[in-house]
């Protein structure tokens, strides 16, 4: 009998245990956890102390209005310490030199909870890592008291293994509101990210408002509304109304600036010159090299680029400022001097990717400055432009960085390198030196599909969500010192609303924040996959838009030795059941089950398929077209091409 009541005890502990698991699903993973027995309980009214800090106070009123909205509790937020308080926040009187600004120490114990930091950043991350412990109906907008609000018992220790965690938001190509912006930051910050890039320019539109050039917004911020495939539009008529767009006031910034401080985030700003620079041109048509720019419109989605060639393009229409041109530095002092007083980050991107010269090469003013400064070529022209921008931006106190194109023709010499070619540019630039941000497209690049073509809208390439997850900031050949970190960047030509900007930004975004935040050997796969499943549901919760691909099926054709059409299904993720037809029904859990390669039959005019985990759908009704895949294995391309 003793034996069998031991044994029960522990097959009990082990359910207990496998229970404590499924339910602790930290993103990004922390450096240390620890599960033990047990919960804790939030009570109706829930004691919070913490330390009297400014630059805490914003955090602490998030975090008692979240519990309020959605547990009814009652929040009293106390600097008077008491071992008693339900939630303990502390700053370590004696810094732990461990955990560093940004880290934190968690412990959940039956009796309360204690975050512990050096400093508030860390308190902010501790809270973030506790609302994933509580239920997942923390991150909606109302209130429930049938939800059981109790947290696992857990042991943290975390701390960044970056300083620079960013995501890029273009709001240039298509404009998002103040809101819209805030949105993405609450967004962004549950997973740690401390850094917005925002990319303010472009040739479909200037968002930022300088006062000293007020044409910028009251002609380069607005551009014909268009629907469809960005960059096949038709060119506008001249009766076509140029009312689509907008810009930010000053004013707008500095309420962005300061509602990101408050959830620790800094906002870099991007001023996308000398190429991207069209709505810039036909503010000031003066800033260009080519005559009868005074006729030029802001891009609505046109096409202005022959990218046949290569990069860098070669330009239909002229978007670029003239490095040749004098007014072009004196407008760019103006147009830095107000967009550093405006964003308080040290750091100003300045672009400089994608610039086309072959109007360059025709310019009378740009051949007389290649031979008054004995420059040999284009890229070298490009250069003389960097390194003279480099220095306006470093008399306004910031510092300089740009994208990889900036490396052509000789580096600016403090200049920061933000790598968005492959991880070739930075490598180059950490060998001579120079600080980098990773930002590759191979791994980062938030606007590719995230599945086959099918069922995506069309961009260049697809990333796949466990291919982000690959991403990795610090090459083997380069001393890890001048890495500062790396970033996603969600380009928005195709992204026309809000929606859709989550869509394309969840979950990717998740295996970006644990490749910055988590250290590199607690990164797997698998367990990853796992709990990007529990924050789908975390998601649905806060009404927050994600792309299931990772239930989709990933096809690939090729052909017999007898030249037949042969389809291989496979799923990102283990343990998923594919079920399809060729008779052009509808498939479902009772139809033909994948486990070999498929020859369609002989008539077969498109295959449908949906992936099932049990008796449950969960991938979309993909249909596949046998055109499409006899087009791709007589190609030897897969989706991914």
């Amino acid at each position: 009998m003793k034996k069998l009541i031991s044994f029960t005890l522990v097959i009990l502990w082990c359910m207990l245990a496998v229970s404590q698991t499924e339910q602790v699903a930290i993103i990004p993973a922390p450096v240390s956890m620890s599960t033990q027995a047990g919960h804790f309980g939030l009570p109706k009214i829930i004691k919070v102390e913490a330390p009297n800090r400014p630059e805490l106070k914003p955090a602490l009123t998030l975090f008692s209005d979240k519990l309020k909205t959605t547990t009814g509790a009652e929040v009293n937020i106390t600097a008077v310490e008491n071992s008693s308080n339900t939630v303990r926040l502390i700053l370590n009187k004696s810094p732990n030199s461990t955990i560093g600004k940004e880290g934190y120490d968690l412990k959940v114990t039956p009796a309360g909870i204690t975050v512990r930091a050096n400093e508030p950043a860390g308190l902010f991350y501790g809270i973030q890592t506790l609302w994933q412990l509580l239920p997942k109906e923390i991150e909606g907008q109302k209130s429930n008291k049938k939800i059981k609000w109790q947290a696992p018992c857990v042991t943290i220790e975390d701390y960044p293994r970056f300083a620079w965690r960013g995501l890029m938001f273009d709001v240039a190509r298509h404009f998002f509101t103040k809101e819209q912006v805030e949105r993405y930051i609450d967004d962004m910050v549950k997973y740690k990210f401390n850094l917005l890039h925002m990319h303010l320019t472009d040739d479909e539109g200037w968002r930022i408002e300088i006062k000293s050039l007020p044409n910028l917004t009251k002609v380069g911020a607005w551009n014909v509304k268009k629907v469809g495939y960005f960059g096949t539009f038709s060119a506008p008529t001249p009766d076509e109304p140029r009312d689509y767009g907008g810009f930010y006031s000053q004013d707008d910034i500095r309420e962005l600036v300061k509602y990101a401080k408050e959830r620790f985030v800094n906002i870099l700003p991007e001023i996308d010159v000398p190429g991207h620079s069209l709505a810039a041109v036909v503010s000031y048509p003066e800033l260009s090299c080519t005559p009868g720019a005074d006729k030029y419109h802001v891009r609505s989605g046109e096409e202005i680029m022959d990218w046949s060639h290569g990069q860098p393009p070669v330009a239909l229409v002229d978007n670029t400022l003239c490095p040749a041109n004098e007014k072009v530095y004196d407008f760019l002092d103006k147009v830095l001097t107000e967009v550093a007083q405006l964003f308080p980050f040290g750091y100003i991107h300045m672009g400089g990717d994608e610039c086309p010269k072959n109007y360059w090469e025709k310019s009378d003013a740009i051949k007389s400055l290649m031979q008054k400064e004995g420059l040999k070529n284009m890229e070298e022209v490009q250069s003389y432009f960097e390194k003279r921008l480099e220095k306006i931006v470093e008399s306004k106190g910031k510092k300089f960085m740009g994208w990889d194109e900036i490396l052509e023709g000789g580096l600016a010499p403090d200049a920061i390198v933000m790598s968005w070619r492959g991880i070739k540019g930075g490598i180059e630039a950490a060998r001579q030196q120079h600080q980098v941000v990773m930002s590759p497209t191979t791994f980062v690049y938030l606007d590719y599909m995230q599945a086959d073509r099918v069922m995506e809208p069309h961009v260049y390439a697809t990333l796949r969500l466990k291919t982000c997850y690959q991403f990795e900031p610090v090459p083997d050949s380069v001393d890890a010192k001048y890495i500062m970190g790396g970033q996603a960047n969600l380009w928005t030509e195709q992204v026309y609303n809000m929606r859709h900007a989550q869509y394309m930004t969840w979950p990717r975004a998740l295996a970006i924040a644990e490749c910055v935040w988590s250290p590199k050997d607690k990164k797997n796969w698998n367990d990853f996959e796992a709990r990007t499943e529990q924050h789908f549901a975390r998601l649905d919760a806060a009404e927050t838009k994600y792309d299931p691909a990772v239930y989709d099926p990933i096809f690939k054709a090729s052909k017999t030795a007898d030249g037949k059409l042969q389809i291989e299904m496979s799923t990102e993720i283990d343990g998923l059941d594919i079920h399809y037809s060729f008779d052009n029904s509808f498939p479902d859990k009772f139809y033909p089950k994948y486990t070999q390669p498929l020859i369609p039959p002989k008539d077969a005019v498109e295959m449908k398929v949906i992936t099932y985990r049990g008796d449950n759908p969960l991938g979309r009704m993909t249909v596949m077209s046998i055109q499409e895949m006899q087009r791709r294995a007589d190609r030897k391309r897969s989706d991914d091409e």
